[in-house]
């Protein structure tokens, strides 16, 4: 073996899980491709000591202190291939490096898939967000819209209302069930059927969201719960086990952040259908300390 530990992804939860497996001082090889999903948000809120931060700034010093660890490893670029093997497990990168571990950690995240809409990606991450306990405070109580892009957007615009008057955009999906027009009612609610047409302001501010028949609706933040898919073909290549959610599709893992896989922890986005920094920073920690315990006792695997 190469490395005792592997992890594919070195944003929050791989970091997380590679700090513990190196202060149980055994050999951890981190692979990453330097984009983490939160790279277009200029600061990270809600994260315990961090508010206000800058994901990237929190990201180098994690990787900084890591770096301190005499039995830490770095690779840059991505895991594209892996499989079982006797003693283990055998990774390949795109650069064509081959590496085993007796164990791996899949921290790989996902990326989000964004509605083709003239001036949506632009603004992806400082207009138009994702999370509200993330975000919405910082919109300081203005005018909200919310895209949707599944049934569950209509629970997303209930809870997004508690930050500012809310604007519900079907986009012409038929997603508006008579349960749903009453939740929205009860919210104080606007519903807007048309389809959008594109979203206005200055550089990545956003002002105004118009829509396909020329009409305008001021708006200062818009919400969308994207679809998202995996960064990496990892887990599925070794058989683990995935899930459906209307949030995404993610690993099956146990308490122990152990999948299907004897041997594989996942971590982060990638094993969840909740998606938050302290969330993702949690999962490592539990998937580390497992992995290192299954190292000591393969009763703890």
């Amino acid at each position: 073996m190469n490395y005792d530990a592997i992890v594919i992804g070195g944003s929050f939860a791989g970091l997380s899980a590679a700090t513990y497996i190196a202060r149980a001082r055994r050999r951890v090889l981190v692979i990453d491709a330097g984009s983490p999903r939160n790279r277009f948000a200029a600061a990270a809120h809600g994260f315990l000591g961090q508010d206000g931060v800058a994901p990237a700034d929190i990201l180098a010093t994690a990787r900084a202190q890591l770096s301190a660890y005499p039995t830490v490893e770095f690779h840059s670029g991505r895991a594209v291939s892996a499989q079982k093997t006797a003693a283990g497990f055998s990774v390949e990168t795109d650069s064509g490096r081959t590496v085993e571990a007796a164990k791996l950690v899949i921290a790989s995240g996902r990326s989000d898939i964004l509605p083709e809409i003239p001036g949506l990606k632009d603004r992806w991450g400082q207009s138009v967000l994702h999370c509200p306990y993330c975000h919405g405070y910082e919109i300081g109580g203005g005018q909200i819209g919310v895209l949707a892009s599944h049934p569950m957007s209509v629970h997303q615009a209930e809870l997004v209302s508690d930050w500012g008057p809310a604007t519900f955009f079907t986009n012409g999906l038929d997603i508006l069930t008579d349960e749903a027009r009453r939740l929205l009612a009860a919210r104080n609610i606007t519903i807007e059927t048309a389809p959008v047409a594109a979203l206005e302001g200055n550089g990545t501010a956003l002002s105004a969201v118009r829509l396909n028949d020329g009409r305008i609706h001021d708006i200062s933040a818009l919400f969308i719960g994207a679809e998202t898919r995996f960064n990496s073909p990892i887990a599925e290549q070794l058989g683990c086990a995935i899930e459906d959610s209307p949030m995404g599709r993610f690993i099956t893992t146990d308490d122990r952040r152990q999948t299907t896989i004897l041997g594989v922890y996942a971590a982060g986005d990638v094993a969840r259908p909740q998606h938050a920094v302290s969330l993702a920073v949690a999962d490592g920690m539990v998937a580390g300390v497992s992995l290192h315990q299954s190292l000591v006792s393969p009763t703890l695997a």
